[in-house]
């Protein structure tokens, strides 16, 4: 297996910069013993204007036969199907991947002490492959590396240059270049996508490789256009493994687009408390304790969401911040909900929801009925589309208030359900909860409470805004004085499915 990377340079910025970055003297010919082989690092050439490193593969085929007994053991197909005759000596491969983290560990990492200035410079880059093993053709090849800023020539191989009627191989020549591009960049995409194009690992695929994937595919991977082929291959196409990956990097996309930390996305909730507040709403919950009512305000809450949903005849239902899940069971019990969608930004609530639905031990036509995915309401999804009713409990108080009308044109001018609950704490309530500190929220993330009088004013806004009408309901007890602990608002889809930003174009 044989791959070159080259550089140019001039006399302030000389090529032989490689040989730093690389953390391998370009006077000396290196040898390194890997699983499979030996790999050898050696320079063509190294001057000022142009350098160019080789690494150099030597694949022990002994070694690769005894230690790759079939997919069980971790084996490569190829190499399971014909042990002695294969391509894994000579064609660029995992084998190739794995000796790249090897060798060009430092540089993978960004790391150079010697010159870290040059560390997250772009350099002028060519890289080049002979045989590379493309399970997609050239095709394939150009939408993996091109929406990364590489420039390519794939050119297949043929089966046979006497016989050119049998056809292209499955193998191409690459050859990549940039100018957009640092080291580590490179070095990361290759660690990555030469294991995709063959298709396949000549090593068992374990829990591990998900954290390697995403390590090596940090600030490129989860904004693919090609995300999901990489990851999938990528893990040898194991479905647990696969999802793993995804669900992280979708946080990871999440967070970037928040201008977040991945943490600060996924905190809706911090572990499974075994209370019926769902939503954390701890002085609630306390509330409802301290004056021995039979009922919590969260179940009072929930109750009166389903009602709402079952007078608007709703069967196909949207719980939009599900949180840990409490909604969606509740729902589940009633057999008028056909289908039950529970949505949330977080996995870590999203997991704890799997777990109190019992969704691995849960018979197949009930499982028909319910769905969990990651999501985040200041984006307009598709999957949201096409349900009579979508509810927001204890949702919109946890939204900075400049970023409202992103929740709001997701979820009214974008999935436009029939029917929009939405459930939010009265502030004005809270001067009857005896644990709660005077000008304290319910709850440390709530980044505004409403009252009532401004909880209508934002109701009919985005009401006349979308074409629907408004109704609000009191849930709980209603002090005269104060009003309910909760307020709920009944948004219903007017009969001309038309809102004032299309009749204004």
């Amino acid at each position: 297996m044989f791959l070159t990377i080259s550089t140019t340079g001039d006399e302030k910025n000389p090529a032989t910069d490689l040989g730093f970055l690389l953390h391998k003297h370009p006077d000396n010919a290196q040898a390194f013993s890997t699983s499979y082989g030996t790999a050898h690092v050696v320079y063509p050439r190294a001057d000022d204007e142009r350098c160019t490193v080789a690494l150099l593969l030597e694949v022990d085929t002994s070694a690769l036969v005894r230690k790759g007994r079939g997919r069980g053991r971790g084996g490569a197909p190829d190499a399971a199907l014909a042990q002695y005759v294969n391509d894994r000596p000579y064609a660029a491969s995992s084998l190739l991947a794995v000796a790249l983290s090897r060798v060009f560990s430092s540089a993978m990492r960004g790391v150079c002490h010697a010159r870290p200035e040059r560390v997250e410079q772009p350099l002028p880059l060519r890289v080049e492959i002979p045989a590379l093993p493309a399970r997609g053709g050239p095709d394939l090849v150009r939408r993996l590396f091109e929406p990364l800023g590489w420039t390519l020539a794939a050119e297949p191989v043929a089966l046979d240059g006497e016989f050119p009627e049998w056809g292209d191989s499955r193998y191409v020549g690459l050859v990549l270049e940039s100018a957009r591009l640092t080291l580590a960049e490179a070095l990361r995409h290759l660690y990555v996508l030469l294991p995709v194009l063959d298709d396949a690992k000549h090593y068992w695929v374990s829990a591990d490789e998900v954290d390697k994937l995403l390590r090596a595919g940090e600030g490129w991977l989860p904004t693919h256009p090609e995300q999901k082929l990489i990851t999938s291959r990528y893990l040898s196409r194991r479905w647990s493994l696969t999802r793993q990956a995804m669900e992280r990097l979708e946080l990871v996309r999440l967070a970037e687009a928040d201008d977040s930390e991945v943490e600060a996305i996924d905190n809706a909730v911090q572990e499974e408390t075994g209370t019926e507040a769902a939503g954390s709403e701890g002085a609630e919950a306390e509330g409802a304790r301290s004056e021995d009512r039979p009922t919590s305000l969260a179940v009072q809450r929930r109750d009166a969401i389903i009602a709402a949903l079952k007078e608007s005849a709703a069967a196909r239902v949207l719980d939009l911040g599900c949180g840990q899940g409490q909604l969606v069971q509740a729902l589940l019990k009633d057999p008028r909900f056909t289908e039950i969608v529970g949505v949330d930004v977080s996995m870590r609530a999203l997991t704890i929801a799997s777990r109190r639905l019992r969704l691995d031990r849960m018979g197949e036509r009930q499982a028909s009925r319910v769905r969990l995915f990651q999501g985040s309401l200041a984006y307009s999804d598709n999957r949201l589309k096409g349900y009579d009713a979508a509810v927001l409990s204890e949702v919109v108080e946890h939204v900075d208030l400049p970023r409202l009308p992103a929740l709001e044109y997701a979820v009214f001018g974008s999935a436009r359900p029939r029917t929009v609950l939405v459930t939010t704490p009265n502030v004005e309530y809270n001067v009857r909860w005896q644990t709660l500190p005077a000008g304290h929220a319910r709850h440390g993330d709530h980044r505004f409470e409403w009252t009532r009088e401004e909880f209508r004013a934002w109701a009919g806004k985005v009401a006349e805004l979308h074409g629907y009408t408004v109704e609000f309901t009191p849930v709980g007890p209603e002090d005269p004085d104060v009003g309910p602990p909760t307020q709920m608002a009944v948004f219903t889809l007017t009969t001309k499915d038309t809102t004032k930003e299309e009749k204004a174009a």
